[in-house]
């Protein structure tokens, strides 16, 4: 593990309530310590998951667009607000990693497309020319490796869910000998049921360290599965 804490310098936050500066975990966070190979941020839309995570991302120097320190290109509104106010410590620093945007991807696959031999690192095929989840799992199998640190934004959002397993799988053989580490905003129960894991939710006013069976994600999930014909009646009964 590498990443051990994020500082926020909330002192020096603006004082106008522009977002992100107005989101409340934002607002309360003083320090994260991380704890675990794979930690987990969950919480609903706009609760400043992708936001902490994409300040991270800056931090490292990776393309707030997505990518790593060497992928060199532009999307508008990708630049990070909040990474001029955090501060990483590291034990040690690397300089490897990836993040991952999954709703810019398409201009990541473009960019890789740009290069030279680019699509050769990725199995010999352009992801463009592969599947939306073909072409996640071949980055995730060609360009992940040891001694790195990736940040996943929604990875899930392309995958089935039996490659989201087949992602559990990659996950584990790239953590379990301690040589790299991930952290993850998402939305999926399956991937939050990554064994020792730990997860953070954004859905109170600070951020806090739940269980997985705690998690809205898993609770509403099971709750679904094993009542399904109430739930529907329930929330699709006429007024």
């Amino acid at each position: 593990m590498y990443l051990k804490r994020i500082r926020l310098h909330n002192e020096k936050l603006p004082n106008d309530n522009r977002y992100p500066f107005s989101i409340p975990v934002i607002k309360g966070l003083d320090q994260l310590d991380i704890t675990s190979n794979v930690t987990f941020f969950v919480g609903e839309n706009g609760s400043g998951k992708s936001t902490l995570l994409e300040a991270i991302a800056d931090k490292c120097d990776f393309n707030t667009a997505g990518g790593g320190r060497n992928n060199y290109f532009e999307v508008y509104e990708s630049n990070s607000a909040l990474g001029d106010y955090i501060t990483l410590s590291w034990m040690p620093k690397v300089t490897n990693g990836f993040f991952l945007r999954a709703e810019t991807f398409h201009h990541f696959a473009s960019h890789i497309d740009s290069l030279d031999e680019g699509s050769q690192a990725y199995g010999g095929k352009s992801l463009h020319h592969q599947s939306h989840g073909e072409s996640f799992l071949s980055l995730f199998q060609y360009r992940f490796h040891q001694k790195a640190i990736y940040l996943l934004d929604e990875p899930e959002s392309a995958l089935s869910p039996q490659r989201q397993l087949a992602f559990l799988k990659i996950l584990h053989d790239l953590s379990a000998k301690g040589n790299s580490q991930f952290i993850i905003a998402t939305h999926s129960p399956i991937l939050l049921g990554y064994p020792e894991a730990t997860i953070f939710s954004f859905d109170e006013d600070s951020i806090r360290e739940v269980a997985y069976e705690d998690t809205d994600h898993y609770q509403i999930t099971r709750y679904f599965l094993d009542n399904r014909e109430r739930f529907l009646h329930e929330i699709l009964k006429d007024e």
